[in-house]
């Protein structure tokens, strides 16, 4: 009988790992996503799932597995998953925090340099061998980055790394807001708490970093963006939901603010109507903050590890709901 379904190609290091074990898995090789019935199916008899962002794990899928005892998502955020449903039937969910943090730090600062210095259209127009001559004023004039106020929402880790490479290498003075004070930023960074709308006002640079809640939710809509300054530029490595998107094309449209970079969509894969459209003012990747092949191939190291810990009978490392664990 099969012990763990793999819901989607996770590389072949970690498989390889659990390969070298006793535990039987399938493993769903292509990075194409099962929809639920098939989810289901295949894991009918699963104690145990290793899945990505893109299985939604409700407490309807739960209640049709009830084999079901872990959930190890291969990501550090787990809005895919009803962790209270998952506590209710006493499964474990476990996460990959820590090391994607350096990773899509990294990605948010290049983003914001990217939005800053226009360079995807500067790429752009160079390619269209559209560069003649050198003007002192072009028409893609970008702004500067260096000595500029950054605002970081949610100072957790991320939110942290990013507001490192703010302040130590472009001497930018850091803002940040969330639910409670970071005094260790505070210390390490200079960092002072505001409150969200002050951070809206003050900011040149906004770095969403909160986890998806209902609280977060459209966190940044058109009221959200009327308080921004009109050459501030938000860039968003969180998830899509934290901004209401028809609110940003609007805003963009009509220069509420600067620009915007966006990793994350509020319907992804897919793009809100009239987003795509917009040239001048946004940069958009596909959610790759933590795409490089060291940080995905630990991410799923870390959550095969828990699997392996769990079937070994030991403490799995990472887990979101530990009480489950401690209350067995």
């Amino acid at each position: 009988m099969t012990q763990v379904v793999i819901t989607r190609n996770i590389g072949e290091t970690a498989v390889s790992k659990l390969g070298q074990t006793d535990i039987r898995f399938s493993h769903n090789e292509s990075d194409v996503s099962w929809n639920q019935d098939t989810l289901i199916a295949q894991s009918s008899k699963a104690e145990a799932i290793v899945c990505l962002l893109s299985d939604q794990m409700s407490a309807d899928v739960m209640d049709r597995l009830p084999n079901l005892r872990l959930i190890a998502n291969v990501a550090v955020g787990y809005d895919n998953i009803d962790i209270q449903a998952a506590t209710e039937r006493g499964i474990i969910v476990t996460n990959t925090p820590d090391v994607l943090t350096e990773t899509t730090a990294d990605l948010a600062f290049a983003l914001l340099l990217a939005i800053a210095r226009r360079i995807p259209e500067s790429d752009s127009f160079m390619r269209a061998e559209k560069y003649t001559r050198f003007e002192l004023f072009p028409d893609m004039l970008g702004v500067d980055v260096y000595g500029k106020t950054l605002g970081i929402v949610g100072m957790g880790r991320i939110g942290t790394a990013v507001a490192r490479r703010g302040t130590l290498g472009f001497n930018m003075p850091i803002l940040y807001s969330g639910r409670r004070r970071q005094e260790e930023a505070e210390s390490e960074l200079g960092a002072t708490y505001v409150s969200f709308d002050d951070l809206l006002a003050q900011s040149d640079f906004i770095s969403v970093n909160v986890a998806l809640t209902p609280e977060t939710t459209h966190l940044f809509d058109y009221a959200a963006f009327q308080k921004m300054k009109s050459t501030a530029c938000i860039i968003n490595t969180a998830r899509g939901p934290v901004v209401k998107e028809a609110d940003l094309v609007q805003a963009l449209k009509e220069g509420l603010i600067q620009g915007a970079a966006i990793d994350v969509f509020e319907f992804e894969p897919k793009m809100v109507d009239g987003l795509a459209d917009i040239q001048d003012k946004l940069v958009v990747a596909p959610h790759i903050g933590s795409a490089t092949v060291d940080t995905r191939n630990k991410m799923a190291d870390i959550a095969v590890g828990n699997v392996m810990a769990y079937f070994e009978g030991k403490r799995p490392l990472t887990m979101v709901n530990p009480e489950v664990y401690d209350n067995r």
